[in-house]
């Protein structure tokens, strides 16, 4: 069998085509979710090194870190519904995630060994550093899709898993399984979600009762910094890690996901519908998530978070401001064109012809899946 010689400027007019398809099927509700919710990851981490001297900064913490890492994944584990094992998604899956956690895990472990003048810092890609487990994550839960879609019930299933993780303290630490497990539901629930779920949130009585719904739960955030533990919300360790009892591991992680749940709610129901301002910046999450790690570790590294003044009330607000103007720039198409050829790089090359041309014959039959570009990598 030949394969006819695709004709000169074919091949870039199919992927303009294909470019124009995706915008125009893109939902503005997602994009503005996925926006918000880097605003949150960023402002989150730019009050970890200030929150010890402020009971309020400390509660606020709690309730961010209770749903904001939950709102993103499910909205992952949503927009990976469809997929499987075809060649075009698995090329997607390699080159949006797997490529993008090698470059940034080495980067992020150069970047601390030479601007933290820590010789100890290794190059692993076994243990995940910083913000990069994310996409470790994300790379093993989507290749598990097939398993949550052919399951009677997925979710019990992977509460079951998760539960189990949390009173498991011999868990190995590659690939951080440990929270890769723990984080599981949120985005099995995304796969088992369908469109009517996420307009069910958004009706108007469900955006008046978060309003409670977050009053209550910035009112026990302050209750409950010096008598609980914010390492739970990181889903890093096992209950024993902790010094709590094994049983306490499962009690827990059911008790935190239905509130992340609850939280994650309530905060999808304030999320506009329409095109605003920043929907156009819910396309770039992934370079805002990836990119603001450095500044935020470079500030550390600096010392600047030391200043006193900064742990102070305006000092904090400076800080949020700063971090949130940050992650929004990084987030548009200069920087996007400036950092494609690490995040979404062009990788035909390492590819056999005959898996690229079988896709293109798919989507030419019409048996592509839905929103391809919000596959990439689901951020």
């Amino acid at each position: 069998m030949f394969h006819a010689a695709t004709p000169p400027g074919q091949n870039e007019q199919s992927k303009q085509n294909e470019k124009n398809e995706q915008h125009k099927q893109r939902d503005a509700f997602f994009d503005n979710a996925k926006y918000l919710a880097i605003l949150l990851v960023a402002m989150g981490h730019s009050w970890e090194p200030l929150k010890g001297d402020s009971r309020a900064l400390q509660g606020l913490y709690m309730v961010v870190y209770s749903f904001h890492m939950p709102a993103f994944i499910i909205i992952s584990g949503y927009f990976s519904r469809s997929f499987d094992f075809r060649p075009d998604r698995l090329k997607r899956l390699l080159t949006g995630v797997a490529v993008p956690y090698i470059l940034f895990e080495i980067a992020y472990s150069l970047f601390g060994r030479y601007a933290n003048d820590d010789p100890h810092q290794k190059i692993t890609l076994l243990d995940p550093l910083y913000l990069t487990w994310f996409l470790c994550a994300l790379f093993i839960w989507r290749l598990t899709t097939p398993i949550w879609k052919l399951v009677r019930h997925p979710l019990p299933l992977a509460l079951g898993i998760a539960m189990l993780a949390s009173c498991t303290p011999d868990m190995t630490d590659d690939f951080d399984l440990q929270r890769l497990a723990q984080f599981l539901p949120y985005f099995v629930l995304g796969l088992v979600l369908k469109p009517e779920h996420f307009r069910l949130v958004r009706r108007r009585e469900v955006r008046m009762l978060a309003v409670p719904l977050f009053v209550g739960a910035v009112l026990f955030g302050w209750w409950a910094v010096p008598r609980m533990n914010a390492g739970w919300f990181y889903h890093h360790d096992s209950a024993q890690e902790f010094g709590a009892p094994w049983w306490a591991g499962p009690v827990m992680m059911l008790l935190m996901f239905a509130c992340s749940v609850l939280l994650t709610a309530g905060f999808y129901s304030w999320v506009p519908s329409r095109k605003t301002w920043f929907t156009a910046l819910g396309a770039g999450t992934l370079y805002g998530y990836l990119l603001h790690g450095f500044l935020i570790k470079g500030a550390g590294y600096a010392g600047l978070f030391d200043h006193a003044w900064l742990h102070r009330p305006y000092g904090v607000a400076l800080v949020t401001t700063l971090a949130a103007t940050a992650v929004t720039l990084l987030c548009t198409p200069p920087v996007r064109r400036v950092f494609r050829f690490v995040i979404e790089p062009d990788m035909e090359w390492a590819f056999r012809r005959e898996a690229a041309e079988q896709a293109r014959g798919r989507e030419q039959f019409g048996q592509a899946g839905p929103q391809p570009v919000l596959e990439k990598a689901g951020v």
